[in-house]
């Protein structure tokens, strides 16, 4: 229970590591954006393969490869729902919309502060799931990816808001509920998961799902949108080979 505490603590504190840095970026450039965010999901990348899908799949074994399928097609479609049924949060920014100028640029800012806290939760599950088995490397394996990619994730939360009109201290608020999120995650997911031994490899994929939904959905587009392709795809493998490297 205590490694539990601790990735609790640990995952939730990187993302108010990233917003205190951010904090000091009003204005991030695209291509810093594009090469943290990349870095970011492809620490995730590999951790969701190596830490989550891969560990369901030897529990299982071949026989009881639908169980990991259906968890990752799970995964991704409640991620999916959850994008879809969120309601709008211009009214937590503190922003006056109808004087604001720049409501365009918020939105963007808005939606990907969404998309975090969106897939917080399934990503503290994640972290939270491994140690309900055996295999406590797999565990840290994930948390320590999680911890690595929520600091640039908190950067990237925090410093648009600012940029748009949002004062800092809400805007640090905002990325503090994110982070919070993920605490919860990592208890629910710890003790959903030991509930039942069935559960765990189901958990396990379907936290593994999510992660993978929120890369090809949210930050490999996203990175992929302002002219930086190339250097963003190089960030990714590199991120992705760090994870590799630590595992």
């Amino acid at each position: 229970m205590q490694l539990v505490i601790m990735t609790a603590i640990g995952v939730g504190g990187a993302t108010l590591v990233g917003a205190i840095v951010g904090l000091f970026f009003k204005n991030v450039s695209h291509k810093l954006n594009d090469i943290i965010l990349s870095f970011a999901a492809g620490i995730m990348l590999a951790a969701a393969v190596i830490g989550l899908i891969m560990p369901s799949v030897e529990i299982v074994g071949k026989s009881g490869i639908w169980i990991t399928l259906g968890g990752i097609l799970a995964g991704a479609i409640f991620l999916n729902t959850m994008d879809r049924v969120t309601p709008h949060l211009h009214k937590l920014t503190g922003v006056d919309i109808e004087e604001h100028n720049n409501n365009r640029n918020l939105d963007g800012a808005l939606l990907f502060m969404l998309a975090v806290a969106i897939h917080n939760l399934p990503e503290g599950m994640a972290a939270g799931v491994g140690f309900a088995g055996d295999d406590t490397g797999a565990a840290l394996t994930v948390t320590v990816g999680i911890i690595i990619q929520n600091i640039p994730e908190g950067i990237v939360t925090v410093s648009p808001l600012i940029a748009t009109g949002v004062k800092q201290s809400r805007a640090f608020l905002l990325a503090a509920i994110t982070g919070m999120i993920e605490v919860v995650g990592t208890f629910l997911g710890y003790f959903l998961a030991g509930v039942s031994e069935n559960i765990l490899p189901f958990a396990l994929a379907f936290a593994g799902g999510t992660m993978l939904y929120i890369i090809s959905d949210e930050m490999i587009p996203e990175t992929h949108s302002h002219g930086y392709e190339r250097i963003a795809t190089y960030s990714l493998l590199i991120g992705f080979m760090v994870m590799l490297g630590i595992a």
